[in-house]
Parts: C-alpha cells; structure tokens; sequence
C-alpha cells in the first residue's frame, strides 16, 4: 500500500469486502464517501441545534442549575415538575450523546477512507464536507 496519494481506480476501503477495481466502482465510491462527509457536517449543526433546543425549552432557572450544578442534591422533597425536569434534560443529555457516537463513527469512516491514500476519494470527502457545510450552517441560524 502506498504512503502517498496517488490517482488510481484500485482501492479497498474501510472493509475487505469494498474493494474497487474500475473506474465505474470508483465513481460509487466516491459518491458513498462524498455522502457520508454530507451526513457528518449534518449531523455536526444538528446536535448544535438539538442542544440550544433543549436549553430554550428549559426553564431559565432550572437550565442554569442544571449546567452549572449537575452533582449537587438538594435535601428537601422535589416537585413532580422538577422531577419531570430532570427526566427531560436525562432523556435529551442521553439523545445527544448518541448522537455524538453515530458523528464520532461517520467521522472516524471517513478518516479511514482518506487513508486509503486514493486521490478521488481524498477529494470526495473534501467536497462532501464542503457541500454539507455549505447546506447544513445556514440552518443554525433558523428557528
């Protein structure tokens, strides 16, 4: 296997099975990889946006206790919305953090497919990232 890039149709990527050999299977290669560069940066706004939705629908006070103190235990008895509270911000903290696996996993595929060394998919993921970007930031900024 080289340690450089070079520009070829031959390649095995990320698994034994997904081996290429011309220049059609490339091509899908290429596109697969571009694809999942495109999910990443949509996955990466979307736990942004899932992590300021679920700050906004907190209550103000309860947000800020809940950030700034998560360990500390009060020693009188809880309201059954405080509670509610609580089970909400578990069930979302637990959500985003699955999130973060499936981003994590998609990012480290993507990591490995460039280090294949093949140029084309080198500039797949360049333009998938490039491309999700571009469709994925400006949703950010909508409510």
């Amino acid at each position: 296997m080289p340690m450089h890039f070079i520009f070829s149709d031959e390649a095995v990527l990320l698994f034994d099975f997904w081996r290429v050999h011309s220049p059609t299977g490339m091509a899908l290669s290429v596109l697969v990889v571009l694809l999942l560069a495109v999910l990443y940066e949509g996955i990466k706004v979307g736990k942004a946006k899932l992590l300021h939705k679920t700050l906004e629908s907190l209550p103000t006070t309860t947000s800020q206790q809940l950030i700034l103190e998560p360990d500390q235990d009060s020693t009188g008895s809880r309201s059954t919305s405080d509670n509610r509270t609580r089970l909400r911000w578990f069930l979302c903290y637990f959500g985003q953090s699955l999130v973060h696996v499936i981003q994590v996993v998609i990012g480290y595929f993507v990591m490995l497919a460039v280090m294949s060394y093949n140029t084309w998919i080198f500039l797949g993921v360049v333009l998938g990232s490039a491309v999700g970007y571009y469709l994925a930031y400006p949703l950010l900024h909508m409510t």
